[in-house]
């Protein structure tokens, strides 16, 4: 299943077929040395050569995310107003709610809402001389009228840091490094971030931008997605294909910090979301496995380090060894209504 304005005369021999990202089970680990072995080398495959796959075996119950699903599917029917009581201009940690339009992708209208929430933790501001960075760490915003919302996404935060904790050893151990080897710049002090995302449908004026083309910079990111599709994948022949739901599964991709640290050997991919037709809505939920705010990410060591090709040159995107400094200049671009109220002085000058 390919994006509909790819030619769909190009030769098949120069063309393959991507009608879904490779199968990752991840119970495979726990299953003895010839299952993991098999495992390894499906994980090594999919991140080395395509930087998305779609993850079973996780362990998550059905009962954990129908706790999830069933409070957000509550907080989007909550009426405007108690929604926007939750408006993340109102937050310097950008945290709260997204307004459909209010959020960026290159510059570019996304056509969704969104609460954005992160680990539970007071506010720090930075002291003279202290990275910017640091305001990202604060308390979120709650609805008053749905506190089970408060305890689903919290207790997710927590089950997904351990899914993601023991992906990332297995996917280190697949490409022959030390499974632990960034365990330091992770721990209680990691910044997880979580969205609780709606697409309403497509926008009137015919844009069909549900969010743009981007990487994500972090280390790992598991998308939990509904049955409507619109997830699109840039694959080998350069152009964006369909990422069908697999129920029950992660869809998986890495983020830049692993481009970073491999010098390129992972890979960290672009991807899109496509508005759903007409009214139709579509939910999502990515969780995003980050390091500590001032963590120092340290090349890996592992054996296939010679053939690595250099992570990607982007002039406008920028990467930077702290990973506070990834997230802040994301931030920046991505909500520029926050951007503007609270963080006027880390803005560049047009």
């Amino acid at each position: 299943m390919t994006n509909p304005v790819t030619n769909p005369t190009t030769n098949p021999t120069t063309n393959p077929s991507y009608d879904q990202l490779p199968i990752i089970d991840l119970s495979a680990a726990d299953r003895g040395p010839q299952a993991r072995a098999v495992l390894h080398a499906q994980l090594h495959s999919a991140a080395h050569d395509v930087g998305f796959f779609q993850l079973v075996g996780h362990g998550v119950t059905q009962a954990e995310t129908d706790a999830l699903l069933g409070a957000m599917h509550a907080f989007f029917r909550l009426p405007e107003a108690d929604r926007l009581a939750l408006d993340n201009v109102n937050s310097p940690h950008f945290r709260g709610y997204t307004r459909t339009g209010d959020e960026r992708t290159g510059g570019a209208r996304d056509w969704r809402d969104q609460l954005d929430i992160g680990a539970e933790r007071p506010a720090r501001v930075p002291g003279p001389g202290e990275p910017a960075y640091w305001w990202l760490q604060g308390p979120n915003q709650w609805p008053a009228a749905l506190p089970e919302l408060r305890t689903a996404a919290l207790s997710w935060i927590d089950r997904l840091s351990q899914v993601a904790e023991k992906l990332l050893h297995e996917l280190l151990a697949a490409i022959g490094a030390p499974a632990d080897f960034y365990d330091p710049i992770f721990g209680e002090h990691a910044h997880p971030h979580l969205k609780l995302v709606r697409y309403p449908g497509s926008p009137a004026d015919g844009t069909d931008q549900g969010v743009g083309a981007h990487k994500d910079y972090g280390f790992l990111t598991l998308l939990l997605q509904d049955e409507v599709g619109g997830l699109q994948v840039q694959r080998e022949d350069g152009r964006f294909h369909d990422v069908p739901p697999i129920p029950g599964a992660f869809v998986v991709n890495l983020g830049e910090l692993l481009e970073v640290a491999t010098n390129g050997y992972l890979m960290a991919t672009n991807h899109r979301v496509v508005s759903p037709p007409g009214a139709t809505e579509r939910f999502s939920v990515p969780f995003f496995y980050n390091p500590r705010l001032d963590a120092r990410v340290e090349p890996l060591p592992f054996p296939h380090a010679s053939t690595a090709p250099g992570v990607t040159d982007d002039p406008d995107n920028p990467l930077f060894a702290e990973y506070g400094f990834n997230e802040l200049k994301g931030k920046l671009r991505a909500h520029p209504l926050v951007a503007e109220r609270h963080h006027a002085e880390l803005l560049s000058p047009a």
